[in-house]
């Protein structure tokens, strides 16, 4: 087999949706992770620690890529400490592989910060970039941890030869338990704490982020392009932006959520209502939710990520990207956000993740 993959972060909402795919077109797939769990779709699971070498060499001894997919991180306390660990994540894994030779293109997964910087440093300098934000716009001049991931994918690929592409998806929908960035999931826990509360889906956002145009990244979409980067010949050695093709307004969209869920939409009322703070103090009803409704044993902060989707829609700006490198290389794929949203909820209920 030519095509041997090597998913890192392979239980994340990225990783997990782009091994599936992966497979589906006829790869060889590993899906390394810290606690890889089981699969049911045909992913060689790895278990190994980024952070330490040894253990790395160990866990991939028989496992000779020929596609790197880059899809994980790691929080820190501050953009410096960020800087540190995670190049070193991407830098430990390309040494132990550059042993092997067989590495033919790494694919790494970053995101909007790119272009906006870690969330305090463009709220504090008040300077937003133009949108629609684009692949040419230039690095900006503060510390930023996706620039040292990058960096260290481009100094392995002089010393090995091998090609790269660098993927910077936004707000990711996608399915992923106990995933730091899921605001799928999180929007779908607290509509039916909402709902069983009695009390409307207040939007937790800026004005910016519910007036201004939007998109997104369905997980799908982005494991298409990864994929499509990876084995067309053009497309290598480049950064693309990656969205689902369609653009909205949340305070449309806000109330199609709340109508799928069968409950009234309040839409922004003069200042951000955080949902961090309006989830903070329910962790007990979810609990006694789990039991009424018979649900998956799962705590809310383990569903629910409310500091990241805060982020996202606290933006002080509105976000919408263009997707020019990869459409004029003939990239055609396309997600309906609206449809992307409730397939997910669909999920989620099937699952038993959320009630019926």
């Amino acid at each position: 087999m030519d095509k041997i993959a090597l998913v890192v972060g392979a239980t994340g909402i990225t990783g997990s949706r782009l091994a599936e795919e992966l497979v589906g077109h006829g790869w060889q797939t590993y899906g390394l992770a810290r606690h890889p769990g089981k699969t049911d779709n045909s992913v060689i699971p790895v278990k190994a620690d980024l952070m330490d070498v040894e253990n790395l060499k160990i866990a991939l001894e028989n496992v000779y890529p020929t596609h790197v997919f880059f899809t994980t991180w790691m929080r820190k306390d501050n953009e410096a400490e960020n800087i540190i660990v995670n190049r070193a994540l991407v830098r430990n894994l390309l040494d132990v592989l550059s042993e092997k030779k067989t590495v033919a293109h790494v694919a790494l997964v970053t995101g909007l910060k790119h272009y906006l910087g870690p969330f305090e440093s463009y709220v504090a300098t008040g300077v937003f970039p133009n949108t629609p934000i684009r692949e040419e716009q230039p690095r900006l001049n503060h510390p930023n941890f996706y620039y040292a991931q990058e960096d260290a994918v481009y100094e392995a690929a002089a010393r090995d030869g091998f090609t790269w592409s660098i993927h910077r998806p936004h707000t990711v929908i996608g399915h992923a338990i106990g995933n730091l960035m899921n605001l799928g999931v999180t929007l779908a826990v607290y509509a039916c704490i909402c709902k069983e509360k009695g009390t409307k889906l207040i939007w937790p956002g800026s004005e910016a982020q519910w007036n201004g145009i939007s998109d997104v990244t369905d997980t799908g979409v982005l494991a298409k392009q990864l994929i499509w980067a990876s084995t067309t010949e053009e497309a290598k050695n480049m950064a693309f932006n990656i969205v689902n093709g369609d653009v909205f307004r949340w305070s449309w969209l806000w109330e199609r959520i709340a109508s799928y869920f069968g409950i009234e939409a309040e839409g922004f009322h003069g200042e951000p209502r955080p949902l961090a703070e309006q989830l903070k103090n329910d962790g007990q009803l979810w609990s006694d939710m789990v039991k009424e409704y018979g649900l998956e044993q799962h705590e809310l902060f383990q569903l629910a990520s409310p500091w990241h989707t805060d982020l996202d829609l606290g933006r002080p700006i509105e976000v919408m990207v263009d997707m020019a490198n990869s459409r004029k290389l003939g990239f055609t794929a396309y997600q309906n956000t609206e449809d992307a949203f409730i397939q997910l909820f669909e999920r989620l209920r099937y699952e038993n993740v959320i009630p019926k």
